[in-house]
């Protein structure tokens, strides 16, 4: 259990000016008046699906990222921003009967608690290309599967696997279908979903860590197959971008 509990905004008030991390954490220094931000959001939400498998109910990940939704809703920051110069961490430190789990951002403390033993799952170094598809599954699951999203799948595949063939009833093969259905389908609570064609990928796929040339090679692909030519907020492209941010500045031990 936490023993710093984050305060939750409310989504549905608008908020005079940004909401700062010292306002949802226990923060000082510079962080604490700089505005909670989607990248940081979003980091911490990758971070958490790869250290226990999912966001923490009423944790971290959620509080930052509903903070960040209402302040790039208002204008006051844009979806690219990261206020954390030195990232997010997630350690776990060996007790008897379990560990002790500490969250930081920008090498400070924002969360802490134990996880008793039958909890305990195994945290990563890196975060994987399964990874950060589960991720995306568990921001966005209801999402209808796009042209986008299948493309973008598909590289993300082929540079877990490093095979450039579509393996039939892979996740590439699974996406392009869906993507195919859902086209001649005209409401949305009859498309296939993200969620229906994404899990159980970081089991599925090699344990391929998430690099930067991975992460661009997914952007290009959801972009070229995007009417708008750009990615989805949330999305496969957004999750490998995240990923490979972590990797290259975060150790998750």
């Amino acid at each position: 259990m936490s023993q710093e509990e984050p305060r939750r905004p409310r989504e549905g008030q608008e908020p005079r000016g940004p909401i700062k991390y010292d306002d949802v954490f226990n923060v000082s220094g510079g962080l604490a008046s700089k505005a909670v931000a989607p990248q940081d959001a979003a980091m911490m939400r990758i971070a958490e699906t790869a250290a226990f498998g999912s966001t923490q109910p009423g944790g971290q990940a959620e509080v930052m990222r509903s903070a960040a939704r209402i302040n790039e809703h208002a204008g006051l920051v844009s979806r690219g921003d990261a206020a954390a110069d030195q990232g997010v961490t997630i350690t776990g430190t060996e007790i008897p009967g379990g560990r002790i789990i500490t969250e930081s951002l920008d090498g400070q403390v924002v969360g802490q608690y134990v996880q008793v033993a039958a909890e305990t799952t195994t945290q990563q170094g890196a975060i994987t290309v399964g990874q950060a598809l589960e991720a995306t599954m568990q921001t966005i699951g209801d999402k209808p599967v796009e042209l986008s999203d299948a493309a973008a799948i598909r590289e993300a595949e082929m540079r877990a696997t490093g095979s450039n063939i579509v393996t039939q009833g892979g996740y590439a093969a699974s996406a392009q279908s869906a993507a195919a259905y859902n086209t001649g389908m005209i409401g949305d609570e009859d498309k296939i979903k993200l969620r229906d064609v994404l899990a159980g990928a970081s089991a599925a796929l090699p344990a391929k860590a998430v690099t930067r040339q991975d992460a661009e090679a997914v952007v290009n692909a959801e972009r070229r197959n995007s009417p708008q030519l750009t990615t989805h907020p949330g999305g496969v492209a957004e999750s490998m971008e995240t990923a490979a941010t972590l990797n290259e500045n975060v150790n998750i031990k």
